[in-house]
């Protein structure tokens, strides 16, 4: 039977390590980005312990993954089996020993039978070998991060973190780095689904008829707001740009009346805007300190932003998270672009000298929680890269980092005609945002490099077409 080995020291107890892995949210945590795989919200729940259902595979092709814990033993094992799944057998044995130059040795021993017929021909012993290692070197590689982030910053320690948007890129990853931090996590949402990863009930809330309920927000330690209409994907008619306005300035000027008016209000409000709010700048560098560009997008963060002045009337620190483009295998911009550049079909778009703002998705709700917790952090906030690209440069990288050629560039005069003036703010329009404060504050990026980031998100290693 195959099976693969890996072994790696961390600094930290035993006790910590293994504590980790029984908290809400640790599960999600140690999928990777790229990987096919997603926990299911269903019986049994997502926590690491009893039964675990994962999905593998795309949309409706997608598996049921079904695993047990098998063996407990805290701060020294930990072993799940596959019930029903797409294996014979699988076995993942992980294992907290005393380290030889460090403290603890996290030591992984996966075991597994390929199906049989062509689908164990598909399962082939040195592609599942590959997967594996790459799996389990991410696994401990992001379980040291957030181990050395609550060394940092502290524990959560059942501190609670309301959060709207809950259920998208952001607010679902973010919830999952808080819930395996320890912190109790209170999501918001229009459909609430009950229980989402952790003990707390969904509330539920809609900024266009002002409904949110604010006893249950009372004693918060922060509200993290990401919620508003998407900006992409459609063409903005009159009707479309009107709703996102409205999503923005509502929304916002909702939570932040609300959380005026409780008796303990949160200590921090973070409230999501973007660097879009400089408008198109060419080359000049933007920090914090810089004014406000021309454009829809520049109107929409100016207004978002000021609608947050009930909460800061009252005294509750506010932080406008001003985003570039993040970076995630598994949403948003990059998985649309890894379609065309996957079939060797990307290029540059319009000149290509339009500088992109970007950041990697663990860096992006790492910057959240370090800016819940420095109480200096508040006004504005860039949460970008220190190392803005061209976009020509952007192409040029993930064309390398997937093995694909990018030789058809997107003409300006196409990209308008077809996009309208969405295309023109979203890809033609540049900003050249730094992260001052963040920086200046103490934050570690874990990516601060492009291609780090993009070899992170989509899974390929150097020297590699995996």
């Amino acid at each position: 039977m195959p099976e693969v080995q890996h072994r790696i020291e961390l600094d930290f107890p035993r006790e910590d390590v293994s504590g980790w892995h029984e908290r809400p949210g640790a599960l999600e945590r140690l999928v990777p980005p790229w990987a096919n795989v997603r926990v299911q919200r269903g019986a049994g729940g997502p926590e690491m312990r009893g039964r675990v259902d994962l999905r593998w595979g795309l949309g409706l092709i997608g598996l049921p993954w079904k695993l047990h814990r098998t063996e407990c033993r805290f701060g020294e094992l930990l072993v799940y089996e596959q019930r029903r799944g797409p294996f014979q057998h699988w076995r993942w044995e992980r294992r907290f020993e005393p380290g030889c130059e460090k403290e603890t040795a996290l030591v992984d021993l996966v075991s597994w039978s390929p199906p049989s017929g062509m689908a164990g021909r598909a399962f082939s012993e040195s592609r599942v070998r590959r997967t594996l290692e790459r799996v389990v070197d991410f696994q401990a590689r992001r379980l040291a991060a957030d181990l050395d982030r609550i060394r940092r910053l502290g524990p959560g320690a059942g501190r609670r973190v309301a959060i709207t948007g809950s259920s998208g890129l952001i607010g679902a990853e973010l919830g999952y780095l808080l819930e395996a931090s320890g912190y109790q996590v209170q999501r918001i949402s229009r459909s609430p689904r009950g229980k989402q990863g952790g003990d707390l009930e969904s509330l539920r809330w809609d900024p266009e008829s002002g409904e949110l309920p604010g006893t249950p927000l009372e004693g918060l330690h922060a509200f993290v707001h990401l919620a508003g209409e998407s900006i992409a994907g459609v063409r903005w008619t009159r009707a479309k740009k009107a709703a996102i306005l409205s999503s923005r300035e509502k929304g916002t000027a909702l939570v932040s009346r609300t959380l005026s008016e409780l008796n303990h209000p949160p200590q921090v409000l973070i409230s999501s805007s973007a660097v879009g709010f400089y408008g198109h700048r060419g080359n000049e560098i933007l920090s914090e300190e810089s004014g406000p560009g021309d454009g829809f997008l520049a109107t929409v963060c100016m207004r978002s932003e000021a609608s947050t002045h009930a909460a800061r009337a009252c005294g509750i620190r506010t932080v406008h998270m001003r985003s570039g483009l993040v970076l995630s295998a598994m949403g948003g911009p990059l998985r649309t672009l890894m379609i065309p550049f996957g079939f060797g079909l990307g290029g540059r778009i319009g000149s290509g000298r339009q500088y992109l703002s970007w950041i990697d998705l663990d860096d992006e709700i790492g910057m959240i929680v370090h800016c819940i917790e420095e109480g200096l952090a508040r006004g504005a906030v860039n949460a970008t890269s220190p190392n803005p690209v061209t976009n020509t440069a952007f192409t040029d990288i993930l064309g390398r980092v997937l093995s694909r050629p990018t030789l058809l560039p997107v003409p300006a005069v196409m990209l308008g005609a077809l996009m309208g003036e969405m295309g023109t703010e979203l890809l033609l329009s540049g900003q050249r945002a730094v992260p001052k404060k963040a920086s200046d504050s103490g934050y570690r990026f874990l990516f601060p490099d492009l291609e780090d980031s993009l070899r992170h998100q989509l899974g390929r290693r150097e020297g590699t077409d995996e």
